[in-house]
């Protein structure tokens, strides 16, 4: 089963079946076996995904979130939470630059509202913040399509506007968020274990190792993952050793 994943993988077969059989490869009876097959297909899935990412680049954006709905599923099944997370992140990012062009790819607030949660609870604290950051915006930008509305529809002011719910459910959630992501920065500054999800952005995202090349979308250096990172560097010597050689 395992070949016959890597085989599909490297095929580029990314739908369920390949999924299935992923499952069924890291089925074993032994606990030692089964974390050897585990740590295998991780590091297979970690260099893989290099070459992946950069293959889509010039794939719509479609494409794009079904392959990264893929690897998704498959890091959550081979139980690399940091890389699963990582390309969560990437996800809702394409759909945030996305949906100016397509509307039904916009990210509600709850969306980034739950994965800021599971974040936190992973112990990724700063992009757990980055995250209620994106849920305000959510918000924020909402709102204010709903005002250019009301300004259109001047003649309703009932009392009984069902816009006053609406209202006060956005205060709430962003109270809500508010408290998450006070919460979520101060765990930050109180653990400092230097993670890869842990890298500080000053505030702004920049293009990242983990992204599609030549694909015009937001990627945060919060995502910068140790084995990418390795991954780069060693291409980088391999390229000046070249370059030594001519």
């Amino acid at each position: 089963m395992s070949e016959i994943f890597r085989s599909l993988v490297l095929n580029r077969r990314f739908d369920d079946v390949t999924l299935r059989v992923l499952e069924s490869a890291l089925v074993s009876k032994d606990v030692k076996s089964s974390i050897e097959v585990r740590s295998s297909f991780r590091q297979f899935m970690r260099s893989e995904s290099l070459s992946v990412l950069r293959e889509t680049a010039e794939k719509n954006v479609e494409e794009k979130l079904l392959v990264l709905e893929f690897l998704v599923h498959a890091f959550a099944l081979v139980g690399d939470v940091e890389s699963c997370l990582a390309l969560r992140y990437e996800a809702l990012l394409l759909r945030d630059v996305k949906s100016s062009t397509n509307p039904w790819l916009q990210v509600s607030y709850t969306e980034w509202l739950n994965f800021a949660h599971q974040s936190r609870d992973s112990g990724f604290y700063s992009v757990a913040g980055k995250a209620c950051e994106h849920a305000l915006d959510c918000i924020k930008r909402k709102s204010t399509e709903d005002r250019k509305t009301d300004e259109v529809n001047v003649m309703k002011k009932s009392t009984e506007d069902p816009k006053t719910d609406e209202v006060l459910e956005s205060v709430q959630a962003i109270e809500k968020i508010k408290r998450l992501k006070d919460c979520a920065m101060a765990s930050a500054s109180s653990h400092s274990d230097g993670r890869l999800l842990e890298k500080e952005t000053k505030g702004e995202e920049h293009g990242a190792s983990l992204r599609f090349q030549g694909a015009k979308m937001c990627c945060s250096k919060h995502f910068v993952p140790k084995w990418n990172q390795k991954a780069e560097s060693t291409k980088i010597e391999h390229e000046s050793k070249l370059a030594g050689d001519d």
